[in-house]
């Protein structure tokens, strides 16, 4: 197992770099160090890891190594990253913001796809929060000393996040989504057809040890590898090949829909970090496999939005509930397999 508390950024001496760390799981077959470590820090590229291993900053076992060698299991593996100088920096950017709902306490905004919601490895401007702080000053800061920020969704869906302008909101927002009294729809587009037309699906989520880009459900002696999540699904609309699904979480876990369709055999329409992007289903005639790809322009990302969002106001306890429209880009693709769905009916 990758030992997940070895990942960390050293504000030490070294205040200058991020540190990463890990132990490679017993059934690592060799591997270069350079795709290693892509597989294992998120939006490294593999020129960065190949500029820290020219700087010396990539070790293995506690020696410096080039970009090719090769990882073995056993082997203990670490990067250093130069900060860019902003990286400690919250810049304000004047990024507009679509916000549904606004008073004294919080406000709901709708995120656009692609847009991160906070800086991190690889993205320290134009995320929600560059934007919330040139927008509204003084927001409370959450326990990671992220401005405003309740819950968060994936950078590439899209939908609704509530955000805190006080502290006393912070709080209550936030033992809210602890405690599960929130409550979150997604609309998602899946791969196969559901069968069921409702369902829950219950496993502990945690990282992948063998890509940590990803999460899994761990399952029987290893389910302590990962933390209770539950999400609760229904079927909207099928199309044969495709199925639109509402998803309602009962837990926040990262990645958790997207991780629960395809432990259940329904990976997210385009998830290019779950295996999405390729055809999972359908005919090998030329026709289809081009259909696909038009519809993999059309909504170039996961096809998942968070479309409804309620919780019980700060201050005045009165449950509010928000509801937003499905962006073009999924709304586009799911005509075009509504479409595609109807003329095949019809060839029958």
């Amino acid at each position: 197992m990758i030992e997940e508390g070895k990942i960390e950024e050293d504000n030490g001496s070294d205040d200058l770099y991020e540190h990463y760390s890990f132990t490679a799981s017993k059934g690592q077959e060799p591997l270069r160090v350079d795709k290693f470590l892509m597989n294992f820090v998120e939006n490294a590229t593999r020129n960065k890891v190949q500029q820290a291993a020219k700087n010396g900053n990539v070790f293995v076992n506690g020696n410096t190594v080039k970009q090719n060698y090769r990882v073995k299991a056993g082997d203990e593996v670490k990067v250093l990253f130069e900060h860019p100088p902003y990286e400690y920096l919250l810049t304000p950017e004047d990024i507009p913001l679509d916000v549904v709902y606004e008073d004294d306490a919080l406000l709901v905004v709708n995120k656009p796809a692609g847009m991160v919601v906070h800086p991190g490895h690889g993205n320290y401007s134009g995320t929600l929060i560059n934007a919330l702080v040139y927008h509204f000053e003084n927001l409370p800061n959450n326990s990671s000393e992220r401005p405003g920020l309740v819950h968060r969704i994936d950078k590439d869906t899209s939908g609704l996040l509530v955000v805190a302008k006080t502290e006393n909101a912070m709080t209550h927002l936030t033992q809210q989504f602890f405690h599960k009294t929130s409550e979150r729809e997604y609309v998602a587009l899946v791969w196969g057809n559901v069968e069921d037309e409702e369902g829950t699906i219950e496993g502990n989520i945690g990282r992948n040890p063998k890509n940590r880009l990803q999460n899994i459900v761990f399952e029987g002696d290893e389910a302590e590898n990962g933390k209770p999540a539950v999400t609760h699904y229904k079927v909207l609309e099928r199309f044969g090949y495709v199925t639109l699904v509402s998803c309602k979480l009962e837990t926040g876990r990262t990645h958790q829909i997207r991780v629960h369709m395809k432990y259940i055999g329904h990976t997210l329409f385009n998830d290019e970090r779950y295996g999405g992007e390729k055809i999972l289903k359908g005919t090998s005639f030329t026709k289809y496999k081009q259909f696909v790809d038009n519809c993999f322009k059309v909504l170039p990302r996961q096809a998942l939005h968070a479309k409804t969002l309620g919780f019980e106001h700060p201050t005045t306890k009165k449950w509010m509930s928000f509801n937003t429209d499905i962006p073009d880009d999924i709304q586009q693709c799911i005509e075009k397999w509504r479409n595609y769905a109807k003329n095949q009916k019809e060839v029958l």
